[in-house]
């Protein structure tokens, strides 16, 4: 949509009010609304002024930045009675008018720039995993450490409530009335496809209250703003339901976890650069991108899988990776490739590391500076080691991955070379605070240290 096409529709539909979300650094929305006397085709231009500091772009000393909407996500929503349009913002600095060397969304414009050489456009079809819940209760203080999770289809309510459960780790694909979710899923992907995001399907992943919906491929850019459009309805739609929605990785102890699984491939002049003649039918520059993404492996996950909650996640047992290698349909891999995929167009990886916890736009320029720096270094993924793995990764140590957040930070403090579209003092800036994220859970006493050690 152009910027006049904007203007129209804000006048011909007597909209009121214009809705401007950013993104901050950790990866969660913020926005400001215009009514529409402040609105005019000068707001593409000059922006409107914000303060920076408060999204963890700037210091408070010098914090003044500007958001330019981009028109080209402007989408028209309802709130309440009050038809609204909203768009997605780009960052600018105050005095220069140039994108923001920290604004995420414009640091993955400049990553998809970077690599002009290699490839014109970046393809992504994610995954979403998510748990909805009826109820959900937390609490931290000094004498009350405790979370409480309910839902009428969690099984643990089956000796209460009724004979429809799906059983423990048994919802993979079940229909209703065992799978109680559809109607509320149905309900978001119509929101989303009104939106136009390209929803491939969706259902009820394994766990108890967990869902998953699948978007077909999508450029990266593209694909990193509708991971916060996803969010933003599913919790929407939900609150109309009176449910509430989580994408964090393990909300539930002894359940299948949240990822969010990355289908990818690159194109050079039209043409799918991972179809080839080698193992599995990639090309040389498909493994040697497998190659780069594994070997940085361990620095990616601190903005692929940015949270402690995120390593709860990947451990044995639950179709989570706990190895860096890569294999034919193997869902214990960290890079799996898809044996359905017979379309050579559509040769592609699926990057099954990485969850929803963090900053999208950040996560996504983080694989594809590793793997791009894996084709300029024409990387080999088997002389690496890095497979192809055959077995079960879960019962053997071939190339673990980071196992905590300190160890996924600690990676990226000593491999960072490649993160060419990153500023350092950016990258510092989130080893830092997510350092200090990890200290503060682990200086919290936890229910289960009190069954192992109350009575020593």
């Amino acid at each position: 949509m152009e910027v006049n096409e904007v203007l129209k529709i804000v006048e011909s539909e007597k909209i009121n009010f214009i809705d401007l979300k950013v993104v901050d650094l950790w990866g969660r929305w913020r926005h400001v609304t215009l009514a529409r006397t402040n609105f005019s085709e000068k707001t593409f231009t000059e922006g409107v002024g914000f303060d920076a500091s408060n999204l963890g772009y700037a210091k408070v000393t010098n914090s003044d930045m500007v958001l330019i909407p981009d028109p080209e996500t402007a989408i028209v929503e309802y709130v309440g009675d009050d038809k609204v349009l909203s768009m997605i913002c780009d960052v600018y600095d105050a005095d220069t008018r140039k994108p923001s060397a920290h604004d995420p969304r414009s640091i993955l414009k400049k990553t998809l720039e970077s690599i002009s050489d290699v490839a014109d456009h970046v393809y992504f079809g994610p995954e979403y995993e998510f748990h909805i819940f009826e109820d959900v209760r937390y609490n931290i203080s000094n004498n009350d450490i405790s979370v409480k999770i309910d839902s009428a289809e969690g099984f643990w309510n089956s000796e209460s409530k009724g004979e429809y459960f799906i059983g423990k780790k048994r919802g993979y694909h079940r229909i209703p009335p065992f799978d109680t979710l559809m109607e509320v899923r149905n309900k978001i992907v119509n929101k989303l496809l009104e939106y136009g995001v390209p929803v491939k399907y969706h259902h009820h992943e394994v766990g108890s209250c967990q869902v998953e919906i699948e978007l077909g491929f999508i450029d990266a850019l593209r694909a990193a703003d509708y991971t916060l459009l996803v969010k933003y309805v599913a919790r929407k739609i939900a609150k109309e339901y009176g449910l509430v929605v989580t994408f964090m990785p393990k909300p539930l102890y002894d359940e299948a976890g949240n990822g969010m699984h990355v289908h990818q491939f690159l194109t050079k002049d039209g043409k799918n650069i991972f179809n080839g003649d080698k193992i599995y039918n990639l090309s040389d520059m498909a493994l040697s991108y497998i190659a780069g993404l594994l070997k940085h492996a361990n620095s990616v996950m601190a903005f692929t899988n940015p949270s402690t909650n995120s390593y709860r996640r990947l451990v044995p047992g639950y179709e989570a990776p706990t190895n860096a290698v890569f294999a034919l349909a193997n869902r214990t891999a960290a890079i799996r490739i898809p044996a359905y995929v017979k379309d050579p167009n559509k040769r592609r990886i699926e990057f099954r590391t990485i969850d929803a916890s963090g900053n999208p736009y950040l996560a996504f320029s983080a694989m594809i500076l590793a793997g791009v720096d894996g084709i300029r270094k024409n990387l080999d993924p088997t002389k690496e080691g890095f497979g192809p793995f055959e077995g079960d990764a879960y019962n053997e140590k071939v190339k673990p991955l980071a196992a905590s957040l300190e160890e996924a930070c600690y990676a990226l403090k000593n491999d960072n070379a490649y993160l060419k579209t990153m500023p350092e003092d950016l990258i510092n800036h989130w080893i830092n605070e997510k350092i200090k994220e990890a200290i503060e859970v682990n200086a919290i006493p936890h229910p289960k240290e009190f069954e192992n050690y109350f009575d020593v």
